[in-house]
């Protein structure tokens, strides 16, 4: 585990990098906290480090949006925030894009427990009163599914 503390949105990218390096051997990472925390904003950072030149947006409506590096790399980013019933993510084939060995970025996983794999980076991101952001890194394996 580790904890990261952002005063500044100046320290976007060095906290990006510092996400990257701790959670890079795992492809499934999901980003916890309340609305307004900073979720996709770090998810922003993390893809120019990556490569990323695509234009980075929460897909709160489309559910995943695919990204490419200059290398050919495939991302892929969810939002789940408007899922009313967890099975409605089977329709877009949730497990294929989980065990394709890309990395996934999951935005709102709370929504859908039962299909987030057992292994996985979580990214928890709470905002103090001062504004101060806490970041905490965390190993999550062999995660008990719900269902």
């Amino acid at each position: 585990m580790k904890t990261i503390q952002m005063t500044s949105l100046d320290q976007i990218g060095q906290v990006a990098q510092e996400v990257i390096d701790f959670c890079k051997e795992y492809n499934i990472w999901v980003f916890k906290g309340q609305m307004g925390a900073g979720k996709t904003t770090l998810i922003k950072s993390i893809s120019r480090l990556f490569g990323i030149q695509d234009m980075v947006s929460s897909p709160t409506f489309s559910i995943v949006n695919e990204y490419h590096n200059t290398s050919g790399e495939i991302f892929y980013h969810f939002d789940f925030y408007r899922i009313e019933d967890p099975e409605e993510v089977l329709e877009i084939g949730i497990e294929e894009y989980f065990y394709s060995q890309n990395y996934c970025w999951i935005e709102w996983a709370e929504k859908i427990p039962d299909y987030i794999p057992p292994d996985f980076m979580l990214i928890e991101i709470s905002v103090g009163e001062d504004g101060i952001r806490k970041i905490i890194l965390d190993k999550i394996v062999n995660y008990e599914r719900h269902g």
